[in-house]
């Protein structure tokens, strides 16, 4: 009587075939926990990179690529990492800012006519009106060039964006040339901008103009010393990327 063949041991079972199945699944769980760690705080460099992980990983690369694939170059944060870090060096740039205008304002002896402040966008340097016009208009003096051009010789070493705010008082306006004070801020700040621009040569683009009219206060306008705080110019350098 013939033997029965035996099965081709190929066809047998091994026992660990959902060993393929699992780590997929450990691979898909990982890439999913990435997402929702690096997305918790939106920044376009992060996504980029978990991208090209994911996309490494889908691929059929092994499961470690998504921790391998240049996450720090693109700044996504791995647990243990400071994930604060920019906000700390916008910061410091911001300190380092006001030293340096603060330095200047007083090595050029403008502290009597500048006042430097900081706030969230950067730093300011605040020209009173009086210095920079006459009463009810926007030309520059002839007495304000000087100061213009000590302020251009401090913003050309520097390639922050500008941004020139024209503010006036509540008390209203209506002449020929200026209908109200939203006209008046503006030419005012413009005619500043221009001055540096198309005088002294700064480049362009780093340049832009408000007209804030009387709505952005320094003090209550209730006496003529208050009013006369908020009728001003500023130089806004930028710290940040945001305007």
């Amino acid at each position: 009587m013939p033997r029965r063949k035996k099965k081709d041991s190929g066809d047998e079972l091994r026992g660990d075939e959902w060993l393929g199945t699992y780590s997929d699944c450990v691979t898909l769980l990982l890439t999913f926990f990435i997402l929702l760690y690096t997305t918790a705080s939106t920044d376009t460099s992060k996504l980029k990179a978990l991208s090209r992980a994911m996309q490494n990983v889908f691929s059929g690369n092994d499961a470690n690529s998504i921790l391998e694939d240049n996450l720090y170059s693109g700044k996504v944060p791995i647990v243990g990492e400071d994930g604060d870090s920019t906000e700390a060096e916008t910061v410091n740039a911001k300190d380092q800012m006001y030293e340096k205008v603060t330095k200047f304002v007083k090595e050029n002896s403008l502290a009597n006519d500048v006042d430097v402040k900081k706030d969230a966008r950067g730093v300011s340097l605040l020209l009173k009106d009086t210095i920079l016009f006459e009463s009810g208009k926007a030309d520059l003096l002839p007495d304000s060039i000087p100061i213009l051009n000590q302020i251009s010789s401090l913003i050309s070493t520097m390639p922050n964006k500008i941004i020139i705010e024209g503010h006036t008082d509540n008390l209203p306006i209506n002449t020929y040339k200026f209908e109200n004070n939203w006209y008046l801020s503006s030419f005012r700040a413009t005619n500043v901008l221009r001055y540096f621009v198309e005088t002294k040569g700064l480049t362009p683009n780093r340049f832009s103009s408000e007209g804030c009219g009387e709505y952005r206060p320094l003090v209550p306008n209730n006496s003529p010393e208050n009013r006369a705080k908020n009728r001003r110019v500023n130089i806004l350098i930028l710290t940040s990327n945001e305007e």
